[in-house]
């Protein structure tokens, strides 16, 4: 019988199948697509993220990142360096390849097909009809896992979307730029000397151009050529819960709130790590609590975030808020971008 199988086959999917083996477990992945696997994603890896990722000694090519820096369309401007080190922008297929190598060096295989049937046998689980004591899911915002186990959450009536592209050209900052709109964010972020990722978080319904609209000045700067879109969302998804008996959710597979933050995959990384720790540990229920921990002060800071700018009176004057009270927005970057601790 194998000790586990890990669904999905993306960022935190093969950590935790690293994890895994590491601890000595027998461990496969399943994920029908074939690597290297890309995502419309901001492309930015915080302190934190890295913090993870040097845990597992795998260290990504990219391009330096020194903090946040938030633009509207009037001037405003406010910045915040990261305090506990630098980030890190990363494009996901160099993150795919980067957790993939060590990864094939340990062993494990990819298996290229997707789960579809779970059935608890008490001690154990069938995972296709394969005996399995475990199995984690970290098979992305859409988790066929999580519907297969009823585990949907409605989400609400607001529909956030985002889309991402590359742009060949020299980035002219080492921060995260977030240019602020009426209705859209746009994210810059540098990921090679010769490359930056910008990526759009609209309502339902928003084309990458017409979004674009209501960013002039970032328009007018994009000046190489671009690369095709991709898409993500509803970016809201919500789970009941994050374990059910042998089966543990890790990652947007857990439920996921928005990418306002950027703090997704060093949740997803540190999740992974936990849910790890308690297959090992055969105390799988303790992984709620782990993961609702974890993913607290994010969840906390996105929802306040997301609720403000919603109101448009605060979103036009959030920037300049921010460049009037640097200090309050160098606190919430750097709650954001400092390591993440999982409970013992």
């Amino acid at each position: 019988m194998r000790d586990l199988i890990v669904a999905g086959g993306g960022p935190v999917g093969l950590a935790a199948a690293l994890h895994a083996a590491r601890a000595g477990l027998d461990v496969s992945v399943r994920e029908p697509r074939q690597g290297p696997i890309d995502k419309a994603c901001g492309e930015g890896l915080m302190p934190g993220a890295l913090a993870e990722l040097d845990a597992l000694s795998v260290h990504p090519a990219g391009h330096r990142l020194d903090g946040i820096r938030y633009l509207d369309g009037s001037g405003a401007r406010a910045e915040a360096a990261f305090r506990v080190g630098p980030g890190r922008g990363v494009r996901r297929t160099t993150l795919h390849a980067a957790l993939s190598e060590p990864l094939a060096d340990t062993g494990v295989k990819i298996d290229d097909r997707a789960v579809r049937s779970v059935r608890d046998e008490g001690d154990h689980l069938l995972v296709d009809g394969e005996a399995t004591r475990y199995l984690v899911a970290a098979d992305g915002l859409h988790s066929p896992v999580r519907r297969l186990l009823g585990l949907e959450v409605a989400a609400g009536r607001r529909r956030r979307f985002g889309l991402r592209c590359h742009v060949e050209q020299a980035p002219w900052t080492p921060f995260v730029e977030v240019h602020w709109s009426s209705g859209a964010e746009a994210y810059v972020t540098p990921v090679a000397g010769d490359l930056i990722g910008v990526a759009l978080l609209t309502d339902a319904g928003t084309s990458f151009e017409d979004a674009l609209e209501g960013f002039p000045v970032l328009r007018e700067r994009l000046t190489g050529p671009r690369s095709k879109v991709m898409g993500a969302g509803p970016l809201r998804q919500r789970a009941r819960r994050r374990v059910v008996g042998r089966v543990l959710l890790v990652g947007d597979a857990a439920g996921y709130v928005d990418a306002l933050t950027g703090e997704g995959i060093a949740i997803g990384l540190a999740q992974a790590r936990a849910a790890v720790g308690c297959v090992v540990a055969e105390t799988p229920a303790r992984y709620e609590e782990k993961a609702r921990r974890i993913g607290r002060r994010h969840e906390l800071l996105t929802h306040a975030l997301l609720m403000a700018t919603a109101r448009q009176p605060v979103r036009r004057r959030l920037v300049a808020t921010a460049a009037r009270a640097p200090w309050v927005f160098s606190a919430a970057v750097n709650q954001l971008a400092r390591p993440i601790e999982v409970p013992a």
